[in-house]
């Protein structure tokens, strides 16, 4: 029996496939082309495959496109701000409104998308998921330029941890390791993924120098990878105390991911007599405490490694407004003083 021809079909004639896309399942999708020969088969799958290249680039779904524009940026972005898209992909780009081409997209569609997503998410959500597909615009569609109206921003209630709800706090988790993530959150002030990706390599006498962070990549795994800000890199000087409780300690200073710091955290404030507040709060903590004492707004800046200091500011205005009272009753109650004499 003769051997059967590569690409050959019962018929006689050849098929050659090429990759087209991958749909939202992660299922792939391939373009068939037949033909008498094989040589034949292959020149259209060229031919469409060449021509396809030259297709105008809103030829294609909006989800489709914010896929590749996620493939785009794939080498640049950081693991956690493409977890952070491809969730948005999936979430907010998979419904009818993603459905939609890109030929077919005007100001009223994506502001009718806007104002549906703004009753059901917070405006954080809603400035995030359009951030995205603006960005996703401007490379596929430059000429269309968005006027939409998107929800305004809301203050975020963030509640500062005081001097004793950290004491408290350390008191009970005393010799262990998220006792020493606590220190380095309250008193640098370090992010989770600073504090898990920090070794002995980067303590020299009281320094800590912090130049890479533990992220969670789009496969759920988390890598070391380097600052997704130049202002990230900082070098803080800790106080005896905190050195002194990590200088014996070889390697890892804390063998956790964030997430299992926050676990524990979370774990840890339950069993505690404080008000419940994040593991982040900790460096809002640090930023009120910093203000209070008189530390200058760029050394804060500086040794947070916060962006910019309006970033530093709008996160963190209620922290440094909680210690505001409490310096505006101190001034009232010595000119109360000064009027009774």
């Amino acid at each position: 029996m003769p051997k059967k021809k590569k690409n050959a079909l019962p018929s006689g004639s050849f098929r050659v496939q090429v990759y087209d896309y991958t749909d939202k399942a992660g299922k792939k999708h391939y373009k068939s082309f037949t033909a008498p020969t094989k040589r034949q088969a292959q020149a259209l799958a060229a031919d469409w495959k060449a021509n396809r290249e030259k297709m105008p680039e809103t030829d294609m779904t909006l989800y489709e496109a914010v896929g590749r524009y996620i493939d785009l940026k794939r080498a640049v972005l950081s693991p956690s701000t493409l977890t952070g898209y491809t969730a948005i992909q999936k979430t907010y780009f998979s419904g009818d409104f993603g459905k939609h081409m890109l030929s077919s997209l005007t100001n009223i569609v994506v502001q009718t998308w806007v104002s549906d997503l703004s009753v059901i998410r917070s405006p954080k959500t809603v400035r995030n998921a359009y951030g995205l597909l603006s960005a996703t615009l401007d490379v596929f569609m430059p000429d269309l330029h968005l006027k939409s109206t998107l929800p305004a921003k809301k203050r975020p209630e963030l509640y500062c941890p005081s001097d004793d709800d950290v004491k408290k706090l350390l008191e009970h988790i005393k010799g262990t390791d998220l006792e020493i993530a606590v220190m380095l959150a309250a008193f640098g002030p370090l992010r989770r993924g600073e504090i898990c990706a920090l070794t002995s390599d980067d303590i020299h006498g009281n320094t800590i120098t912090v130049s890479k962070s533990m992220v969670q990549g789009p496969d759920n795994q988390w890598y070391i990878k380097q600052p997704k800000t130049y202002g990230s890199y900082r070098e803080i000087d800790f106080p005896d105390f905190v050195i002194d409780r990590i200088k014996d300690i070889n390697g890892k200073i804390v063998n956790a991911t964030p997430s299992r710091i926050s676990g524990l955290f979370i774990k840890a404030i339950t069993e505690t007599d404080v008000p419940r507040f994040r593991f982040h709060d900790l460096r809002h903590y640090a930023a009120s405490i910093m203000h209070a004492i008189g530390v200058p707004d760029q050394y804060i800046l500086k040794r947070g490694g916060w962006i910019s200091d309006n970033v530093m500011k709008s996160v963190y205005r209620n922290a440094i407004d909680s210690e505001t009272v409490k310096q505006n009753k101190k001034i009232n109650d010595h000119f109360k003083a000064l009027s009774s004499t």
